[in-house]
């Protein structure tokens, strides 16, 4: 096929008006219009009923905990997951049982 023949090929499947619609509404708007925007993140209302926060364990800990969730997920829990788990023991904590040397 000629290199001249594969414009009319685009041409056939190109719209003019739709183009030129494209065109004159993004790309050459009057520079005094302000390009449409996201909202910021700051503006969003950012949730309440939970924080993400950023803790340190050691690697170890962290094997383990993922082991449990492995074990959890195993028999089923199939939305188990690190913070999941964490909050069941929470809740399940004794304050009683802590040992002092922590």
């Amino acid at each position: 096929m000629a290199a001249r023949d594969e414009g009319l090929g685009a041409a056939r499947v190109l719209d003019a008006d739709e183009v030129q619609g494209v065109l004159s509404g993004r790309f050459y708007a009057p520079a005094d219009a302000a390009p449409a925007r996201a909202p910021s993140r700051a503006s969003l209302e950012k949730p309440t009923h939970y924080k993400v926060i950023c803790i340190s364990m050691y690697t170890k800990d962290l094997g383990r905990l993922d082991q449990l969730v492995d074990e959890l997920k195993a028999r089923g829990m199939t939305k188990a997951n690190r913070s999941a788990l964490i909050r069941a023991a929470l809740d399940q904590l004794d304050l009683d049982k802590v040992p002092r040397g922590m």
